[in-house]
């Protein structure tokens, strides 16, 4: 078979990768396997290290193909219609969510890797929206449905699928396994050999691949590069922290796992040096950010511990927690970034906030999502006892109040101060559609499905979504209007690029604010955030800004300066003061 330019050093550069995770096989006849089944078609370009492929414009939206749906429109259709529509100028990186045919957990029970949920749309539907935005689509791969071709094959035991699966014995140890659920871990499955234990870490329908099988590998590789021809450019590893398992340990963030992202990494990249591979890792923030690895595995990790902290945050009035949080982050080097959220089509993940809150900190934030409608779902913690494990509630009905009050008027405030903390963070933002929409609690879906989560995955009727936009004693249209400015100032400001400079100011518990600066350091931007129900005052002087300079809110369009020392922050006020304005 004869090779483009490039291909052997790319082959020689997964060899030390494989040999590390397949000790025992010809690493260099799987790397050889490997590459051609990536079907690369010119030159492999030299990929440079610590190339950021972003800037202070890239803004992400997260939905289902069908949170917008239309009567006789294919959902696909429909939603590219309605991002054409309002938000063409605003978001330029739309991740879809699972939208290939599945059995269970809207999507993330994947029954056919290669092609497109019918129900939604078809490829060319899919292609047409990686026209318009950088496509980021989910890789789910570390299970796979029980009602797929694989695992329908893993029963009869023929090809491909018999041993595509992990499978343990009744003597196995699985008291270390970390698991996210607490449903049994092995599920027991009649095969034409005989009765079997599959690993299920998120349930008996998703059911664990064997990537100690190079086979498994080489059929994601083969997916990936399908993906990426119709248009896939940035890849979220679902569940990716999982990949690798071992008895006697907690199967999680082995370095077998470590090593398969920077095969997979080095494959995408010399596809499309643009690319962007993202780990999803609901964990702790220490073990999240070793993701990262020297700039070789992740660009970029998802800023799990991001969420619980600006909720608590908010509904607290006291930014203490946040603020040791955000001293504590590490800078993310060039190549790398984090991918700042406060909402997804999941739940207010628990787990990334221990260390970060105290367990009554952690109740009361319980209690009072619960109080403003939210629902709680739960794993099973050491000892076998069930632990809080994520909040099931919209970020609209979130922000319905505080701790200390309950329900008040400041709902729409404390909602956009809270975009606007993290809208003006280190990372590229990521904004659920949900939250752009100001969709309250769905606790229909949920009545109807059972499913936690379905509380914050409503699905809109197009003419009624439109009809709730344009009615004006409704909060709909302003919410979507007001993110939109947001986003509109922010996109412009070098300072507020991924990877420049941020330092935490320390202004007491009630004001959360954070200086950015511009990479060429002609741009800085104070951020200064009231988290709480009532006014706080300032100085410039707090800030070690001299009053005789001349500096400008981009939100509220004040100037502040010129002899005028004094600035005051009504509730929930955001402000972004700068020196230069674009």
């Amino acid at each position: 078979m004869s090779q483009s330019t490039g291909r052997p050093e790319l082959q020689q550069k997964l060899c030390p990768h494989l040999a590390t995770v397949y000790p025992d096989i010809d690493y260099e006849y799987w790397a050889e396997k490997i590459v051609s089944c990536m079907r690369y078609s010119n030159d492999l370009p030299n990929v440079a290290a610590h190339q950021n492929h972003w800037d202070q414009s890239d803004i992400a939206l997260i939905t289902y193909g069908d949170s917008i749906v239309s009567k006789n429109e294919k959902p696909l259709v429909t939603l590219h219609q309605f991002l054409r529509n309002e938000l063409q100028e605003s978001i330029n990186i739309l991740h879809i969510l699972p939208f290939f045919p599945y059995s269970s957990d809207d999507g993330f029970a994947v029954m056919d890797y290669t092609s497109v949920n019918p129900s939604l749309g078809d490829w060319p539907d899919v292609t047409a929206l990686s026209k318009d935005f950088r496509l980021m689509a989910d890789l789910v791969i570390n299970h796979a449905s029980a009602r797929s071709r694989w695992f329908e094959n893993f029963r009869k035991c023929i090809d491909p699928g018999k041993d595509y699966f992990f499978t343990a014995d009744k003597n196995t140890d699985i008291s270390k396994v970390v698991r996210p659920r607490n449903t049994p871990l092995l599920n027991a499955v009649q095969t034409a050999e005989g009765e079997k234990l599959v690993w299920c870490t998120f349930g008996k329908d998703q059911v664990d691949l064997d990537f100690s099988n190079p086979k498994v590998l080489l059929e994601f590789v083969n997916i990936i590069s399908h993906y990426m021809e119709w248009g896939v450019e940035i890849f979220r590893l679902d569940a990716v922290g999982f990949l690798w398992k071992k008895p006697g340990t907690s199967s999680l963030h082995l370095p077998q796992t470590h090593e398969l992202i920077k095969v997979l990494r080095l494959l995408i990249e010399h596809k499309n040096p643009r690319a962007i591979v993202i780990t999803e890792t609901n964990v702790p923030n220490r073990e999240n950010i070793t993701y990262f690895g020297n700039a070789n595995e992740a660009h970029a990790v998802y800023n799990f511990s991001l969420p619980p902290l600006l909720v608590n945050t908010m509904i607290s009035g006291n930014c203490q927690h946040l603020k040791s949080w955000m001293m504590s982050m590490p800078p993310a080097q060039n190549g790398t970034a984090y991918l700042n959220f406060i909402a997804s089509h999941d739940g207010i993940g628990l787990r990334p906030a221990e260390g970060l809150l105290q367990e009554q900190e952690i109740t009361q934030l319980i209690e009072a999502m619960q109080s403003f409608g939210g629902l709680v779902s739960f794993r099973k913690g050491p000892g076998g006892f069930e632990k809080p494990y994520e909040i099931n509630i919209s970020l609209w009905d979130a922000m319905k109040g505080t701790l200390q009050e309950g329900e008040d008027s400041w709902q729409f405030q404390r909602f956009f101060c809270a975009h606007a903390i993290m809208l003006a963070l280190e990372g590229i933002p990521a904004l659920y559609i949900h939250s752009l929409l100001g969709t309250p609690n769905d606790h229909k879906s949920f009545e109807n499905t059972g499913h936690k989560r379905a509380i914050n995955r409503h699905k809109w009727e197009r003419s009624g979504l439109q009809a709730a936009l344009e009615d004006s004693a409704l909060h709909h249209r302003k919410v979507l209007d007001s993110l939109k400015r947001l986003i509109s100032i922010r996109s412009l400001q070098p300072a507020f690029h991924p990877n420049v400079t941020q330092y935490t100011l320390q202004l007491g518990d009630s004001i959360f604010s954070f200086w950015r600066q511009s990479l060429k350091r002609d741009q800085s931007i104070f951020c200064l955030n009231n988290v709480t129900n009532r006014p706080q005052q300032l100085l410039m002087s707090d800030l070690n800004l001299i009053d005789n300079e001349s500096w400008f809110d981009l939100i509220g369009e004040n100037s502040y300066g010129n002899g005028s020392n004094e600035i005051i922050l009504e509730p929930y006020q955001s402000a972004w003061l700068t020196n230069c304005r674009y």
